[in-house]
């Protein structure tokens, strides 16, 4: 029987309500990542989507975590919530040529989170999935074809050109929801549907679109805020069981506000490994 490996982490990292709570008092904001890396096997990268980030900080973070660690990086939102994915090709561009390269072998999957007003436009995905590079080299390629936006030097150089580089996309509309033509869309593109646990305020699907299975929580009961019980996590932990015979699984917890969090994660983390 096959089996996938499973990482479960946090989206984003810094955030003052941690600091004293699952953070120590005092530790210095620069040794948070690696503090969070020491506890966990991935995070997802949410600066991203505000602005463009620096070369340097992407291979900060990289040296900040352990060789086996992983990034998901989450993509501009300049790109999905302004531009609403129409005429992204130098949007793109820049988003990839920021640094996110520089990540090499930790780089995961990318996650396009679209906004709540955001409807489904059949027509107008299958012009943005195409645009989407599918390895390291390809996104190479198309990070050449930056403009003068970036705040640093473009990282334009990969380790492995053949390495991929898989995709996510996050809906979030209620024209989303069982929607099949959607999910045979994104199978023949060979992108992912986010399974997002947004206490029923989103879609949720139970569907495996592409070689990773991308799982958000973003609260039980109620958005950002609530955490997830024992049994909340076993019964997170069986679904992961069953989709990890299926492909690769990210996990990232989001529910964020009440420090519920990294301790979730690491939970969830713990159940996955017993037999």
């Amino acid at each position: 029987m096959s089996r996938h490996p499973v990482h479960v982490g946090i989206s984003g990292w810094r955030y003052p309500p941690w600091r004293g709570v699952f953070y120590p008092t005092g530790l210095p904001q620069r040794q948070e990542l690696e503090y969070a890396a020491q506890r966990m096997g991935s995070v997802e990268i949410n600066g991203s989507f505000y602005s463009l980030q620096r070369p340097s900080s992407y291979n900060a973070w990289s040296a900040a975590t352990p060789d086996d660690f992983v990034f998901a990086v989450k993509g501009s939102r300049f790109i999905t919530h302004m531009k609403k994915l129409r005429g992204i090709d130098t949007a793109l561009a820049n988003f990839l040529a920021s640094g996110v390269l520089a990540l090499g072998p930790k780089l995961g999957p990318v996650l396009w989170q679209l906004a709540p007003r955001h409807r489904y436009d059949r027509a107008q995905l299958e012009d943005f999935l195409p645009r989407l590079p599918r390895t390291h080299g390809q996104a190479a390629q198309v990070a050449a074809r930056h403009d003068d936006r970036l705040r640093e030097p473009a990282h334009l150089e990969v380790v492995d050109p053949d390495r991929p580089l898989e995709h996510v996309l996050e809906v979030r509309h209620p024209t989303f929801a069982d929607n099949t033509e959607l999910l045979d869309l994104l199978r023949h593109h060979g992108v992912g549907i986010v399974i997002a646990d947004a206490a029923g305020l989103w879609p949720y699907y139970d569907a495996i679109t592409s070689p990773v299975a991308y799982v958000r929580l973003h609260g039980d009961t109620e958005l950002y805020v609530s955490g997830y019980g024992e049994a909340a996590l076993q019964d997170w932990a069986a679904r992961i069981r069953r989709w990890r015979q299926q492909a690769d699984v990210y996990v990232y917890f989001d529910n964020d506000t009440k420090v519920h969090a990294p301790h979730d994660a690491m939970r969830l983390a713990q159940i996955l490994e017993d037999p």
